[in-house]
């Protein structure tokens, strides 16, 4: 169990940060998914999908927590990574990540399933309780709006100086 722990961990924790957005709460979730494995390790049928029942746990986990109370969103929340990135990296990087927490869990869920996870439609469909073809709609339906609000961005100051200069 060991191995399994250390080796899905960062990927189930990254799951858990995107449906949280709260670094205490996505390590509760994540330490949560492994306690319920250990205890029900007999009801997984496939020892192969480990990680897409772990996934559904942490997913549920978070419904559940969810229902109980609706989390605080902080927009301020430290990001992992950005640290050394360039500037005009790191505002590309925070719009796109601005425009993800918009999106209403049902679209931002599988799309993150599938960027960050790796999941196919399938799978995604298994974890989140849809059929494939539903999957795959909201992904498609994510990246829509995703391209929608990124292009509603309000003009930086270099380019109306760009457009104030013409």
């Amino acid at each position: 169990m060991q191995d399994i722990v250390r080796a899905l961990s960062p990927d189930l924790y990254r799951f858990a940060y995107w449906l949280c957005r709260d670094r205490s709460v996505a390590e509760d979730l994540t330490q949560e998914a492994f306690l319920r494995a250990w205890a029900n390790i007999d009801s997984l049928r496939d020892p192969s999908a480990i990680k897409a029942w772990l996934m559904q746990i942490i997913r549920n986990e978070h419904m559940r927590r969810f229902r109980k109370r609706r989390p605080d969103i902080d927009p301020d929340v430290e990001l992992d990574g950005l640290d050394h990135a360039y500037e005009s990296d790191f505002l590309g990087q925070m719009e796109m990540r601005e425009a993800l927490a918009a999106l209403p869990l049902a679209l931002r869920e599988p799309l993150v399933l599938q960027v960050l996870g790796g999941y196919t439609g399938s799978e995604i469909g298994a974890i989140v309780g849809v059929t494939e073809d539903a999957a795959l709609t909201r992904i498609s339906r994510a990246k829509q709006a995703l391209r929608k609000m990124l292009r509603r961005q309000p003009a930086t100051s270099i380019d109306s100086a760009k457009q104030g200069a013409r």
